[in-house]
C-alpha cells in the first residue's frame, strides 16, 4: 500500500545514511533524493535533528510491532529472542522477512546506521530506544530458568548489524544464512553450545535437510498467498486486453524525444513573425512542461531513472527550451548550462546531437559526420551491413544533408555559451581506423561541394525511393520515432507539400506515438503490441488461468500480424521464406527474431479459430527462426551476421547503434522456443546455439543482456534456453549462473540492476524492481532452485509489493534501446513478468 510523504522522506534519509554516511545527511540531499523541494521537506521536518527524531520514532515503532521486538510479558525467552532476531535474520524457516506491512522493513544495517547518526549528532536522541532496550532486556532476564543464550543471540545479531553498516568484513550471504540458523539454535532449550568457529560456516547441502521442516511449515501459507496474488494479477491483466485481442502497454524513455519533437516542429512549422500557429504552440508548451518536469536538481537531464545527468539529453533539453522562449539567463537555463559545461560542453555530445543542431545552424556542419546518399549506390549491399534501425535513420538523414536545406531558430541566436573553452571542435581520435574514417569524411565533404552533380542527383533519387519503399506496410519508416522524424524532414527538404499522402501518413504515425495529457505530452519511441501480447499470453498460459476465449481472441490477432513479405533480412537470406512477427502493429520489412520466438512460446498455450492455419503459421515461424541463425551460432534482433565491427569506427557510430550482432538474451529465448517445439541439443542448430551461450558466459557466471537491463536479463534468458536444450554440457554453466544470481540479491529480498552496468561492464546494484526480481526468480527456477532462502525471499518480496489492482509499481527503466545511449520503460513489464515468476514458482513447488 502507498506510504506517506513523511515516511518516504524517512526512507530516503535511511538510504542516504547507508550509502554515504552521516556526513551526507543534509536536508538538501534528502530533499533532492526524495524528489522534493527543500521547502517541501521543511514542511514535515524543521531541521536535521527533527529528521533524526523521526527516524528514531520509526525505529521505536518497528520495535513495538509484535513480530519485531516487544514481546508480551507472558512470552518465553525463546519467543522473545526469536522476535528480536526477526528484525534482520531469516530465522523463520523460509528465509523471508515478515516485516513488510505498510512499507519496507528496516534491515539490521539500517538500524545501526540510524543509531550511529543519532549518537553523532545528539546522543539524547537515543533516549526512547534505550528505554525500549531496557524494557526488552528486563523481560528477557525475568525468566529465571532461561540461560544466557538469548542474550548471546541478541548481541550476535547486533554485531552483525554494525559489521554490515560499517563494512567491517561482514559475512557473505551464505555465511549469513548459516549464522541465522546457528543463532536460532542458541535460543532452543536443550541444544548444546556449538563450536564458535561453526557460527560462520556456510550452509552445506547435506545440512539443508535439518532446516527443511522449518521451511515446509511456511510453504503452504506462501503457496496460498501466491495463488491469491496470481489470480488477482491474471484477472487484472485480462481486463487490459484490447477488444481486438491484443495487449499494449505504454513504452516510455527519457526527454530526448520531446526535445527532438520541438526541433521537428520548428523545422516543419517555423513561427511566422515570431508567433507559432495556435495548434503548434499548444504542443510546444506541452512538450516544454514534460521536459521541465524531468530536470534534475543539478540542472541536467538523465537518460535513465535515478541516473546522473547526461550531456546529450541535457544539451537537447537546453536547446528545446531556448526554442520555446526560455532566456539563457533564466535560472533553469543557467543551471543546465553549467551542467553541460561540467560534462564536457557541446564538444562532448555525440554525432546524433550534433547533426540535429547543425540543421539549425547551432553546430558547425564541418564538424558533423557526413552521411552521403551515395551509400545506397555502393555495390555489395554495404547499406545492409548497418543495423536495421540505423538504416531507417541514415537514409533520410543523407537526403537532408545532401539537400543543403537549413532552418533558423527564432531570433537567430546561437548556443556558443555551451562550448567548453579551450577545447577544439574535432572528431574523437580513437585508433588508426577511426582516423582513417575522419579522412574519408573530409573527402565526402569535398565531394558535396565539387562532386559530380549527376551522381549526387541519382543518389538522392535512389535514397528517396528506398525511403518511400520502406514506408510501405509499416507504421512509419522503421516504425520508430527517429526514422519517422527524419523521413518528415527529408520529404520537406525534397519539396513535398503538407497534403502529400506519404507526408500525411508519416506525420499521423509519428503523432500516434504521443501519450498526451491535459498539460503534458510524452513520446513513445515505438509501439509494442506484439511483444506485450505475446508475453501476456505466455504468462497467463503458463499459469493455466488464461480464459480460453481471451486466449483464442489473442491468438487470432497474432495470426493476423504474421509477416508474409520479404524484408531487408532477405538480402542475406534470399532463399528463406518469410514467417514471423514484428514488434509493432505493422513493420513487414522488419520482423523481429525476439518477438517471433516469444509469439511461438505464447501460441503454445492458445488455440486460434483456425487450427490448421495456426499450424502453418507456426511452422513458417520455426523455419524462419532456424534460417535466421547467425554463423556464430547465436541470434540477433533483425538480421543475420550484422557484425561488421569496422562500421563502429565511422564518425557517425558514436550513438552505439550501428550493428545488430548476436546476443545471449535473444539466443536463449529462441533456443527455449524451439526446444519447446520438440527440438533439443542433438539438433545441429541447437547444439551451435548452446556452444554460443557457453562461450559468451561472463567470468562471474552471468550473461550480458542486450535488450534488457542487463546481466539479470541476459542470465535469465540464457539459463532458460540452456535448460530447455537438455544439453549435459550446460550443467556447470547453469550452476555458475545460479551462484551469481544468489550473489547479487538485494538485502530486501528482491533484485535490481542499474543501467550503469553497461558503462561499467559489470553488474551494478540498484533498488529492487518487480521485473528484475521476476527475471532472477525465473532463472533460479529454471536451474532447479525452487525453495532456497533466496527464492523464498524473492517470492515474498513480490507478494508484499503487489498493489491493490494486482500489478506492481516500477519506476526504474529495465528495458534497453541502445546501451549507454537510450533506455526504455515497458509499463507492462512490472505486471506480466512478476505474474509469470510467481505462477511458475507455485507450479514448481506443487509438483
Amino acid at each position: 500500500m502507498p506510504t506517506s510523504t513523511r515516511h518516504s522522506i524517512l526512507e530516503t534519509a535511511i538510504d542516504v545514511l547507508v550509502r554515504d554516511g552521516v556526513g551526507a545527511l543534509t536536508l538538501e540531499r534528502v530533499a533532492q533524493d526524495a524528489g522534493l523541494s527543500k521547502g517541501g521537506l521543511l514542511y514535515h521536518y524543521e531541521g536535521k535533528e527533527q529528521l533524526l527524531e523521526g527516524l528514531i520514532e520509526l525505529l521505536v515503532n518497528e520495535f513495538d510491532r509484535e513480530h519485531i521486538g516487544m514481546p508480551s510479558v507472558g512470552s518465553t525467552s525463546t519467543q522473545q529472542s526469536h522476535a528480536f532476531l526477526s528484525t534482520d535474520l531469516p530465522v523463520n524457516g523460509n528465509g523471508v522477512d515478515d516485516m513488510l506491512v505498510e512499507s519496507r522493513a528496516l534491515r539490521g544495517h539500517e538500524i545501526a546506521a540510524i543509531l550511529m547518526a543519532a549518537f553523532a549528532i545528539n546522543p539524547e536522541l537515543l533516549v526512547p530506544i534505550r528505554e525500549r532496550y531496557r524494557s526488552w532486556q528486563s523481560l528477557l532476564l525475568a525468566d529465571e530458568t532461561a540461560s544466557t543464550r538469548p542474550l548471546i543471540a541478541r548481541l550476535a545479531s547486533e554485531g552483525l548489524w554494525f559489521s554490515e553498516a560499517l563494512g567491517l568484513a561482514p559475512p557473505t550471504r551464505e555465511q549469513r544464512v548459516a549464522l541465522a540458523h546457528e543463532i536460532q539454535d542458541l535460543t532452543q532449550e536443550g541444544n548444546s553450545m556449538k563450536e564458535s568457529a561453526a557460527l560462520l560456516e556456510p550452509l552445506r547441502p547435506e545440512n539443508i535437510a535439518v532446516t527443511w521442516p522449518l521451511v515446509n511449515a511456511n510453504l503452504e501459507e506462501l503457496q496460498q498467498r501466491t495463488l491469491e496474488a496470481t489470480h488477482l494479477s491474471a484477472k487484472t491483466l485480462l481486463t487490459k486486453q484490447n477488444a481486438q485481442g491484443f495487449w499494449q502497454g505504454d513504452l516510455t524513455a527519457d526527454t530526448t524525444l520531446e526535445s527532438d519533437y520541438v526541433l521537428l516542429l520548428l523545422w516543419l512549422y517555423p513561427p511566422q513573425a515570431g508567433k507559432w500557429h495556435d495548434a503548434i504552440h499548444v504542443k510546444i508548451d506541452k512538450a516544454m512542461r514534460t521536459i521541465l518536469d524531468r530536470q534534475l536538481a543539478d540542472g541536467g537531464w538523465n537518460i535513465y531513472s535515478e541516473g546522473p545527468a547526461e550531456v546529450n539529453a541535457t544539451t537537447r533539453a537546453y536547446v528545446a527550451l531556448r526554442v520555446c522562449g526560455y532566456d539563457p539567463e533564466h535560472q533553469i537555463m543557467e543551471r543546465a548550462r553549467q551542467r553541460i559545461l561540467a560534462l564536457g560542453g557541446l564538444q562532448a555530445t555525440n554525432s546524433y546531437t550534433k547533426n540535429n543542431l547543425s540543421m539549425f545552424g547551432l553546430f558547425p556542419r564541418k564538424f558533423t559526420p557526413s552521411v552521403p546518399p551515395e551509400l545506397v549506390l555502393i555495390p555489395g549491399n554495404v547499406l545492409y551491413e548497418i543495423s536495421s534501425w540505423s538504416r531507417a535513420i541514415v537514409v533520410p538523414l543523407s537526403i537532408i544533408q545532401a539537400s543543403g536545406v537549413q532552418r533558423q531558430v527564432p531570433g537567430n541566436w546561437t548556443v556558443d555559451e555551451l562550448m567548453l573553452p579551450n577545447r577544439k571542435l574535432m572528431f574523437p581520435r580513437k585508433d588508426p581506423f577511426s582516423i582513417m574514417f575522419h579522412q574519408v569524411d573530409r573527402v565526402l565533404k569535398l565531394w558535396e561541394k565539387r562532386g559530380f552533380k549527376d551522381i549526387r542527383a541519382k543518389a538522392i533519387r535512389e535514397a528517396e525511393k528506398w525511403m518511400l519503399d520502406h514506408m510501405r506496410f509499416t507504421d512509419g519508416l522503421g516504425a520508430i520515432f527517429p526514422g519517422m522524424m527524419y523521413a518528415l524532414m527529408a520529404m520537406d527538404a525534397l519539396g513535398y507539400e503538407r497534403d502529400h499522402p506519404d507526408f500525411i501518413e508519416t506525420f499521423n504515425q509519428l503523432e500516434g506515438l504521443i501519450l498526451e495529457r491535459s498539460d503534458t505530452l510524452q513520446f513513445q519511441p515505438s509501439l509494442s503490441p506484439v511483444w506485450d501480447t505475446a508475453i501476456s499470453m505466455f504468462a497467463l498460459g503458463e499459469l493455466g488461468v488464461g480464459e480460453s476465449e481471451a486466449m483464442r481472441h489473442a491468438a487470432d490477432w497474432l495470426l493476423s500480424k504474421e509477416v508474409r513479405r520479404k524484408g531487408d533480412w532477405s538480402v542475406k537470406r534470399p532463399s528463406l521464406q518469410p514467417g514471423g512477427w514484428p514488434f509493432q502493429f505493422a513493420n513487414e520489412l522488419y520482423p523481429d527474431i525476439d518477438d517471433t520466438a516469444m509469439v511461438l512460446l505464447a501460441l503454445e498455450h492458445a488455440k486460434a479459430s483456425e487450427p490448421e492455419r495456426q499450424a502453418r503459421v507456426e511452422g513458417r515461424a520455426v523455419n524462419w527462426l532456424f534460417g535466421m541463425q547467425s554463423s556464430d551460432g547465436g541470434w540477433a534482433a533483425f538480421d543475420v551476421d550484422n557484425n561488421w565491427e569496422l562500421l563502429n569506427k565511422v564518425p557517425f557510430a558514436d550513438h552505439n547503434a550501428m550493428l545488430d550482432p548476436s546476443c545471449p538474451d535473444i539466443t536463449g529465448r529462441v533456443v527455449e522456443a524451439l526446444c519447446r517445439r520438440g527440438f533439443d541439443h542433438q539438433h545441429q542448430a541447437i547444439a551451435r546455439a548452446v556452444q554460443y551461450l557457453l562461450g559468451h558466459q561472463q567470468a562471474d557466471g552471468s550473461w550480458y543482456g542486450r535488450w534488457g537491463v542487463n546481466y539479470t536479463y541476459g542470465t535469465f534468458l540464457a539459463v532458460r534456453g540452456l535448460r530447455a536444450s537438455g544439453s549435459p554440457t550446460a550443467t556447470a554453466a547453469i550452476q555458475r549462473a545460479t551462484a551469481w544470481v544468489h550473489s547479487v540479491q538485494n538485502s530486501d529480498g528482491g533484485w535490481g540492476e542499474s543501467c550503469a552496468s553497461y558503462e561499467k561492464h559489470a553488474f551494478v546494484e540498484a533498488s529492487s524492481t518487480p521485473s528484475q526480481t521476476a527475471w532472477a526468480l525465473l532463472a533460479l527456477q529454471s536451474a532447479g532452485d525452487r525453495s532456497s532462502p533466496s527464492v523464498l525471499r524473492g517470492v515474498e518480496w513480490l507478494l508484499t509489493r503487489q498493489n491493490q489492482e494486482g500489478g506492481w509499481d516500477e519506476e526504474l527503466m529495465t528495458g534497453t534501446g541502445f546501451p549507454n545511449v537510450f533506455y526504455l520503460k515497458y509499463h507492462l513489464y512490472s505486471h506480466y513478468f512478476p505474474l509469470l515468476a510467481l505462477g511458475t514458482w507455485r507450479a514448481s513447488i506443487a509438483t
